[in-house]
């Protein structure tokens, strides 16, 4: 190939060929974890509300619906009885819990990027960019420079650090890194959401139950990705899915529907019931718009790596499109073992929903099936839609 000779055949040189693909994909959870039966009796009396009787009873209902078997938690009882103002509902103690997280959410995207790398199977020089993600914790010099340093990448790595962005964000960083690798040739994008619920744990309140929903759900994990465009086949990169298209969009009437403050008192949740609701009533319009240019209006057709944001979204967003049963088989087993992870969980999904396509002996990545969707939701009322394409396993 000749010098380049003018301004377009130069940014055609800086452009990939082909679509950005996830070539390797790692996850991480603390060792610590809790049994959501046995949850209740554990959260009100870590935090000394058992005299709230009747307010442990709706909250062992929470639990009973919720769809989840078990939790991993940074936080363990001993830690908790040290630090007893994160065990009363509003109390002064954004230092602690910061110095935990700080510390924390980097260590635990060290331990999923590991895993990533070693899949991919490359050198870490290779990596040219790093997209970081959580909603845990805010410090400068960031997460992303931490973690640089934790994996020992270049020095010279493009970094992204994003806090405070919520559960949608495991969607955003694959937009972000579809138009990295897509736009910079030869890019290898390590993608990181990790998440600690340190900030946001609290004790219960009878006047805000929506904050003691969150108790219920919420839990810590960290996922990482390889993604980069056009594999080279020599070294042995193969893409596991395609990214085809992202978009973004807040849904109308949602001002208020989710909202999380940074206080004194830690990360605190805000949640309004019509949630699934507004998700299931507009999610439809976002798949319209995504797959009309591949003449898809099936949505049984596709794979589905769904948010799992609780329960209700889930049966909600099932009933409005008649998906049958096994389109959230993956989103259903994640909620079930994990719980919800904020940004890191659509990320275990995928590796979910690769992992038991090759068990089943299917053709694709996706369960059998070539397209699929992936969506975000979170505080905005946001949500992410991303179009996939499996490839042959």
């Amino acid at each position: 190939m000749g010098t380049p000779s003018s301004l377009s055949e130069i940014r055609k040189a800086q452009r990939a060929d082909g679509p950005a693909g996830i070539l390797a994909i790692g996850t991480a959870n603390p060792a610590n974890h809790v049994i959501q039966a046995e949850y209740p009796d554990y959260y009100f009396r870590i935090t000394n509300s058992e005299h709230m009787i009747d307010l442990k009873e709706k909250f062992k209902r929470m639990c009973d619906k919720s769809g989840i078997r078990k939790r991993h938690m940074h936080l363990t009882e001993e830690f908790l009885e040290d630090n007893p103002n994160m065990c009363a509902y509003m109390a002064p103690s954004l230092d602690v819990r910061q110095d935990v997280v700080v510390v924390e959410v980097p260590k635990l995207g060290k331990e999923a990027a590991e895993k990533a790398i070693k899949e991919w199977g490359q050198p870490k020089s290779r990596i040219t960019h790093l997209v970081f993600c959580t909603t845990s914790g805010v410090d400068m010099p960031g997460g992303d420079y931490q973690l640089t340093k934790l994996l020992g990448l270049c020095p010279s790595v493009k970094r992204l650090m994003m806090y405070q962005q919520g559960c949608f964000a495991g969607a955003t960083v694959l937009r972000l890194a579809k138009d990295l690798a897509e736009n910079n040739r030869g890019a290898r994008v390590l993608v990181v959401c990790s998440e600690i619920i340190a900030l946001f744990f609290r004790g219960p309140s009878d006047t805000h139950l929506d904050s003691l929903l969150g108790q219920a759900l919420f839990s810590d994990g960290a996922a990482a990705l390889v993604v980069g465009s056009d594999p080279d086949i020599s070294v042995g990169e193969k893409p596991i899915f395609e990214m085809v298209s992202a978009a973004q969009t807040i849904l109308p009437n949602s001002d208020g529907a989710i909202n999380l403050q940074l206080r004194e008192a830690g990360l605190t949740f805000h949640l309004l019931k019509h949630v699934p609701r507004l998700i299931s009533k507009n999610i439809e319009k976002s798949l319209h718009e995504a797959f009309k240019p591949l003449g898809i209006s099936d949505w049984n057709s596709l794979f589905w790596i769904a948010h799992p944001g609780g329960r209700a979204i889930l049966d909600e967003v099932e009933k409005k499109l008649g998906l049958k049963a096994e389109k959230m088989r993956a989103t259903r087993h994640v909620l079930s073992e994990y719980g919800n992870m904020t940004s890191a969980c659509v990320l275990f999904i995928l590796d979910e929903m690769r992992r038991k396509s090759a068990e089943d002996g299917v053709a694709t990545t996706g369960e059998g099936l070539e397209w699929g969707v992936l969506f975000g939701y979170g505080p905005g009322l946001t949500v992410e839609t991303v179009v996939l394409h499996s490839v042959p396993l």
